[in-house]
């Protein structure tokens, strides 16, 4: 007999667990079963799916990218009939910063002035004049267009030509951007730095500093007093772009009155709670965003329901 399950999270990080069980729980408010996978059930899991001892409506994998021990079984349950939570071959076109940054544009969003350069392996000479350097300004931001994950291969505060030389040996067959550096101005005395979340349709801006990594809800006053509604409008052009499911973005305003994407798409979010640890999400955030993925569930689960009884009843 088959043990069905309407989703199961795969997960590898230790901090991950205080997520999962806020998920678990919003899930169990909706009556609906969850799974989770991490390192001392995957083998289990993927002998059982085989086995066709048990079967999924959805899937989230918040481990595959890091550890190759989740790769079989998420590709076992994606080769299946189940709903991905950010497809991988959608997360492959929505992490290249190059590819985000050129259709951003088109889109009208306002990025920071960007020049993007060929991987090293394909053109090995940096074609870069001294009047582009000038425009990018001092000091620099270096980002590989591919890698991703806590900031791995950035370069804040590059302020030469050998800077971008030297940067381009750690990822030799990535592209890179090379990016002014946004100064942010301020807003009611916060500095005007956001981290938006989204999530199947709902947008949670946060305000975030870039330096001490701290979060603060965005109010409903702040969102209409400050012109803040600007973001969930921004984060919403992004997932038209990126089209991901579950997803984080950072967007500055600057004194000119802008709000420029600073870092465009993050597909797996630091979900630690604030509670716990202090540059953490606000507990609340945490929260409303597993009710979503609960609600959107459920809501998937009922038009089904009601798509199946449809048919049956002419």
């Amino acid at each position: 007999m088959t043990r069905h399950f309407h989703l199961a999270v795969a997960w590898d990080w230790e901090f991950d667990r205080e997520f999962v069980e806020v998920l678990e729980f919003c899930l169990h408010a909706e009556n609906l079963l969850f799974y989770s996978i991490s390192h001392h059930n995957t083998l289990e899991t993927l002998r059982k799916l085989q086995k066709e001892e048990l079967s999924f409506g959805a899937f989230l994998d918040r481990a595959s990218d890091a550890d190759e021990n989740f790769t079989a079984l998420s590709r076992a349950i994606r080769n299946s009939d189940v709903l991905s939570i950010n497809p991988p071959e959608v997360v492959q076109h929505a992490i290249d910063k190059a590819t985000m940054h050129l259709e951003f544009l088109t889109k009208g969003l306002h990025v920071p002035f960007t020049i993007i350069i060929s991987p090293y392996n394909k053109k090995r000479e940096v074609e870069l004049s001294l009047s582009d350097l000038a425009r990018l300004g001092r000091p620099f931001i270096i980002k590989p267009a591919n890698t991703t994950g806590g900031g791995v291969g950035v370069i804040l505060g590059a302020e030469t030509l050998k800077d971008v030389v030297d940067s381009r040996q750690h990822h030799k067959n990535d592209k890179y951007l090379l990016q002014e550096k946004i100064q942010p101005t301020f807003l009611n005395g916060q500095k005007g730095w956001f981290r938006v979340f989204y999530v199947f349709g709902l947008v949670i801006p946060c305000w975030w500093d870039d330096e001490t990594h701290l979060y603060k809800t965005v109010t409903d006053s702040e969102l209409m007093s400050l012109g803040l509604q600007q973001l969930i409008d921004i984060t919403t052009k992004i997932w038209e772009v990126c089209r991901l499911d579950f997803f984080s973005t950072e967007i500055a305003a600057t004194p000119k009155g802008k709000f420029v994407i600073v870092d465009y798409v993050n597909d797996i979010c630091d979900m630690r709670l604030q509670s716990k640890h202090g540059d953490g999400i606000p507990d609340q955030v945490v929260l409303d965003i597993c009710r979503q993925i609960a609600f959107h569930l459920k809501s998937r689960l009922n038009q089904r329901r009601e798509s199946m009884n449809v048919l049956d009843f002419p």
